[in-house]
């Protein structure tokens, strides 16, 4: 069985320069919520989600959906971001 992680296309994302010149962190906010296997063999996030995109830039969110099977495989706060596709996805995995 294939492991899922919930990952979070975030925007405003503080930068190197920002911490650097001592300003205060801009909390990243949560543009779109998406799913991403496993890397093959491995508990690491793989390198793309469902829907094409590449996860380098992506923060894993808290926990796994694999873990709760009843529950929805992201966090309900986000429901109104959840990637359209990665649900779609989803749907067929279950």
């Amino acid at each position: 069985m294939m492991k899922i992680i919930t990952v979070y296309e975030l925007e405003g994302a503080p930068t190197t320069a920002d911490a650097a010149s001592g300003g205060e962190e801009a909390t990243p906010v949560v543009r779109r919520v998406h799913a991403a296997p496993t890397a093959p063999g491995s508990s690491a996030l793989g390198p793309r989600t469902f829907c094409g995109k590449d996860t380098f830039a992506m923060e894993a969110a808290p926990g796994k959906p694999s873990e709760h099977p009843d529950s929805p495989w992201y966090a309900p706060e986000y429901a109104d971001r959840v990637c359209s596709t990665c649900d779609a996805a989803m749907e067929d995995e279950t």
